[in-house]
């Protein structure tokens, strides 16, 4: 949410080819037929962790809130899925936001792999929304205020992650069968933004009785007769884990995963074996939140770890319980996307509310942003850094202290603005223009936008398609946090309430309108199989990304120790449940960020050895970094020994690379003294 979380204050070829024509490709072997209800499938994943140490975490966007260890690691999961000659990607990152810049990475590199298999039209990328993961991946200045600049590693990670659990599914592809669930959640979500909810019309309100979204959907993927994938669709935010934690996670999404991983026995994060992959995407979960008491850390009890565990967990067992029921999917997949001008475009008056012609804005934060969600974590009162501390970042960019044009005031009314992101130097710091998507899954269809809508905006674009396809309401999902972003989407009634999210929706009041127009536009030419123009084309500002975070120098270690020294040994034996410890002379976790790696293993001595059990992207596991004086790393792993571990002799074993007075990355191993689990 970067600039959602009081941010702004840190210095104060329409006409191309048709899209419905690209990528039109004979699926690899010609047996499938969508008609029948017979797919290829294919399945990936791979981790996306950044930086676990100094590194700006993206979400709340507070100043100072740097990563200092992984509490379970985030990643990326690819589902292909091809019917007849079409094919769609879809793919959910456990991080904040997908980017344009990172979108853009990703389809260059399946470009220059692929050639036009795979393109904007027939990819997907959206994100769980994890405030607990790096930030610095995006081009636009907005999102890397309080990480002051862009991060080539993150950037990387994520862009590199993605493109790999892509071309894993690419390969895995095989024929295969899909089922479709549907259920309800009524215990993981709570309205933040009641105030604004309840402005809305007696009919929209009706549709979500008590103001959350409690559907849960599930696609469920089947090869060889048994499920190799899930899918689950729930509206909650991904934000269990506090503004003030330190450790990366994916959160309870990231959770949900983890434990439907687990509980199938497919995924293999120790040797990289996949057999099952889960994902647990958003919909429309602008308004809504985990924290069920509505505090932070609060709801269902005041410990944010064990929150994440068990607000996932309930998604988890909603998804498994849904799936109980679930019916073959029928019908053919494709895709249909366009760019729209969210700051320009002229609203036709059937979709205002007062019947009346409107128009979009550039982009503004309104002052409502700046306390951001209360609910959901508060930063520091008023600006993301200390008083009197200036950002470089800012400074960088010619500041932010552009007045407000009295036209662009009046546009944007009633929102009182803080900052005209979209006429700030040196370029705006937000993007307007943006994709739209529509992609169908036999039964299935998914209206994707670059933004967090509302339940009731969510609503409202999925009546729009929904009529213009001509399918019922329940085959229509609002699929939020797609391959851009752009902050908030509400109705125009919740704009009027400026709460954080109406201050946040940056195009003004008639943002909706405008998605529901364009949305009506796409969905039509899909329903007619018509072709539509690639529209406006996105910028591209990558060659003016400054960046403010000096990269850490040599490793050293104490006087006397070597890296991987034990500083802290574990004790001598551990009864099951208990927490074993132990820390390490470590090196700075940038030099080498070890992705689709580990920092650490538990290891269990067998005959045959020592046998790794468990490491950092274990929900069990955690790792923390700290450093002493200037250039000493210490990593502190815990492990919380499972239930059903079986006794016997353990050990740790810790994995670094130190960054050498020569230059060079000099890797190193560290052991624990053994200890017993009885």
């Amino acid at each position: 949410m970067a600039v959602s979380r009081r941010t702004v204050l840190a210095g104060a070829a329409a006409g191309s080819a048709a899209l419905a024509a690209v990528s039109t490709l004979a699926v690899p072997g010609g047996s499938a037929h969508a008609d029948s209800g017979d797919y290829l499938i294919g399945i990936g994943i791979s981790d996306i962790t950044g930086p676990a140490a100094e590194c700006g975490m993206m979400g709340y966007s507070q100043f100072g809130q740097d990563t200092a260890g992984i509490h379970l690691r985030p990643r990326a999961r690819a589902y292909l899925i091809a019917g007849g000659s079409q094919r769609i990607v879809y793919v959910v990152a456990d991080n904040g936001m997908i980017f344009q810049s990172v979108h853009r990475g990703v389809m260059e590199e399946l470009a220059r792999r692929f050639g036009d298999r795979y393109t904007e039209r027939n990819v997907l990328l959206t994100s769980t929304h994890s405030h607990a993961t790096c930030g610095g991946s995006a081009h636009d200045y907005a999102y890397n205020l309080s990480i002051l600049g862009f991060q080539q590693q993150v950037y990387d990670a994520e862009v590199n992650g993605i493109v790999e659990a892509i071309v894993a599914a690419d390969a895995d592809l095989a024929p295969g069968t899909l089922e479709i669930g549907r259920g309800e959640l009524h215990d993981a979500s709570v309205n933040r933004s009641r105030i604004a909810f309840d402005r809305n019309p007696e009919a929209d309100k009706a549709h979500f009785p008590n103001a959350i979204d409690p559907t849960v959907t599930v696609l469920s993927l089947r090869k060889g007769g048994r499920r190799v994938g899930a899918i689950t669709w729930f509206a909650t935010h991904n934000t269990s884990m506090s503004n003030t934690n330190r450790l990366i996670s994916g959160d309870n999404k990231g959770y949900a995963s983890f434990a439907f991983e687990h509980d199938d026995q497919g995924v293999r994060y120790l040797d990289g074996a996949v057999d099952f992959v889960a994902a647990f995407p958003q919909t429309n979960s602008g308004d809504i939140s985990p924290n069920l008491n509505l505090r932070p850390t609060s709801g269902p009890t005041d410990d944010e770890f064990e929150n994440t565990r068990i607000i996932g967990d309930r998604q988890y067992r909603a998804g498994k319980a849904a799936l109980a029921a679930a019916s073959a999917v029928r019908g053919p997949v494709d895709a249909l996307l366009c760019y729209i001008d969210l700051a320009d475009i002229e609203v036709d008056g059937q979709f205002t509310p007062n019947g009346q012609p409107r128009h979009t804005a550039p982009a503004c934060a309104g002052v409502s942003l700046i306390a951001g969600s209360i609910e959901d974590g508060p930063g520091l009162p008023g600006v993301p850094i200390p008083e009197g501390v200036r950002n470089p970042f800012v400074d960088a960019l010619g500041g932010a202290n552009m007045p407000v044009p009295d036209w662009l005031a009046d546009a944007q009314a009633p929102k009182v603005i803080v900052a005209p992101l979209g006429l700030l130097p040196p370029a705006a710091w937000v993007p307007n223009v943006v994709p739209i998507q529509l992609v169908r899954i036999g039964e299935l269809y998914l209206a994707c936008g670059g933004a967090e809508f509302t339940v009731v905006a969510g609503l409202r674009i999925r009546r729009t398609v929904a009529a213009a396809l001509g399918v019922p309401l329940e085959q229509v999902l609002m699929q939020g946090y797609a391959n851009a972003y752009h902050q908030y989407v509400v109705t125009p009634e919740e704009y009027d309430a400026q709460q954080y999210e109406g201050g946040s929706t940056l195009f003004g009041r008639y943002t909706l309108p405008a998605y529901q127009q364009e949305f009506h536009r796409l969905a039509t030419a899909f329903a007619n199989r018509q072709t539509v123009s690639r529209g406006p084309a996105p910028r591209d500002i990558s060659s003016v990304q400054p960046s403010f975070v000096v990269a850490p120098g040599p490793d050293a270690t104490p006087a006397g120790l070597d890296f991987g020294a034990a500083l802290l040994q574990p004790a001598a034996s551990y009864a099951r449940g208990e927490q074993a410890a132990v820390e390490f002379v470590s090196a700075h976790p940038k030099h080498n960020t070890r992705r689709n790696g580990t920092f650490l293993e538990v290891q269990r001595e067998t005959s045959g050895g020592w046998t790794r059990v468990a490491n950092e992207g274990e929900w069990a596991v955690k790792y923390f970094w700290s450093r002493r004086g200037t250039d000493i790393s210490v990593a502190r792993f815990t492990w919380d020994i499972p239930g059903d571990t079986p006794p016997g002799r353990y050990r740790f074993q810790h994995f670094a690379d130190q960054l050498g007075a020569d230059g060079g990355l000099h890797p190193f191993t560290g052991y624990s003294n053994d200890f017993e689990v009885r």
